[in-house]
């Protein structure tokens, strides 16, 4: 598959931290984009700074010299984790000032997949509009509400559960949480 995953400056860099570490380069097209204030979250919630797999490309915010930028060259599907709700307003009203929402808009007007993990709360109504629209163009709203029927036990594995989602979405396979099982019969 050819993956966009766009990082916003909302709270929950870990999220796509995780999602990075289970795209392989070496079985999918992974492209990475960064909005102006992801950089800073970056540096506060993961000090270590973003860990990228050799063979993934990043790109700069501002070049729409990427293929990514046009429906002519067909990318599958696009992630924003997380994504803020600016982000999320500027998609939703088709506003594509930067490379990201570009990105993000070509997705929608060409039926293939977005998936906003959205990180915000509470919601204003500004927001649940914005989501409404968003679902009836398409988009996937994947909010990163972690479950805890898996009992994790680390900030890693809670953020696993909400990561686990978004590779179902994709298609990706893995193994990173037990599926739930349908209960036994009884006798």
């Amino acid at each position: 598959m050819r993956i966009v995953v766009a990082i916003t400056g909302a709270s929950g860099a870990g999220y796509a931290q995780r999602l990075l570490d289970h795209l392989d380069p070496a079985e999918h097209e992974v492209h990475v984009v960064l909005s102006n204030y992801a950089q800073v979250v970056l540096a506060q919630e993961l000090p270590g700074g973003l860990q990228l797999r050799p063979g993934v490309a990043t790109h700069g915010l501002k070049s729409m010299n990427v293929p990514f930028a046009s429906g002519s060259n067909p990318f599958d599907a696009m992630v924003v984790i997380p994504c803020s709700m600016g982000t999320m307003g500027r998609i939703a009203h088709g506003y594509s000032e930067d490379v990201l929402l570009r990105a993000a808009d070509v997705m929608l007007k060409e039926r293939r997949k977005l998936i906003l993990v959205p990180r915000e709360t509470p919601l204003n109504l500004i927001h649940v509009r914005n989501f409404e629209l968003l679902l009836l163009a398409g988009a996937i709203l994947l909010p990163a509400n972690p479950s805890f029927y898996t009992r994790p036990q680390t900030v890693t594995e809670v953020l696993d559960t909400v990561v686990a989602r978004v590779l179902d979405h994709l298609g990706v396979p893995h193994q990173l949480l037990p599926r739930w099982q349908d209960e036994p019969d009884k006798l």
